[in-house]
């Protein structure tokens, strides 16, 4: 069974989703891929515990304290590779930025692979079901380029801003390329 309850934040409406014991969903309205990454048959919960911690992990993200992964139990669904993305993704520092690349080459190597495409992990990224507390707003492109967020470039760039990224070096694709 799957339960799910509704935040509204200062980057849109979320959804916010859970088994029994676990997140394995949070989308921002409108977000791209939301139909892939959703389970079908979800019950509207509000005071599930689970929902609740969640939307305490929101309340404390957006008031601008910098909450600890390790106090939610996290359950995306999807396989082994996005799963190793989707962890490394939690490995980012809040504030801090990665890249696709750099992404790929650690996946590569936990994984024991020569290499890895860094367009199969912006795949895996931008299907990240539960975005912003698994934070893929926080990667970018080699160059700077604030390309692949499912959830829309300006929304990417409000939780960087949020998060007091120094957002010099990075641009606006010229061509929208949420992955």
């Amino acid at each position: 069974m799957y339960y799910s309850t509704y935040y509204i934040s200062p980057v849109g409406d979320i959804m916010i989703a859970s088994d029994d014991n676990n997140i394995i969903g949070l989308w921002i309205d409108n977000q791209k891929y939301i139909g892939n990454t959703m389970p079908g048959d979800i019950t509207q919960k509000e005071n599930h515990p689970i929902l609740q911690e969640a939307r305490a992990w929101l309340d404390e993200y957006f008031a601008g304290n910098k909450p600890a992964l390790s106090s939610l139990s996290l359950a995306p669904i999807g396989g082994e590779f996005k799963q190793q993305v989707w962890k490394i993704l939690t490995e980012i520092p809040y504030g801090e930025l990665t890249t696709y690349g750099r992404i790929a080459k650690e996946v590569a190597k936990r994984m024991g692979k020569e290499r890895m495409s860094a367009q199969a992990v912006g795949g895996a990224v931008g299907h990240n079901p539960i975005s912003i507390i698994i934070p893929c707003h926080r990667v970018v492109g080699t160059n700077g380029s604030l390309t692949g967020y499912a959830g829309g470039i300006d929304i990417k760039v409000k939780l960087l801003e949020h998060e007091g990224v120094d957002m010099r070096g990075l641009f606006m694709p010229k061509k929208g390329t949420a992955l």
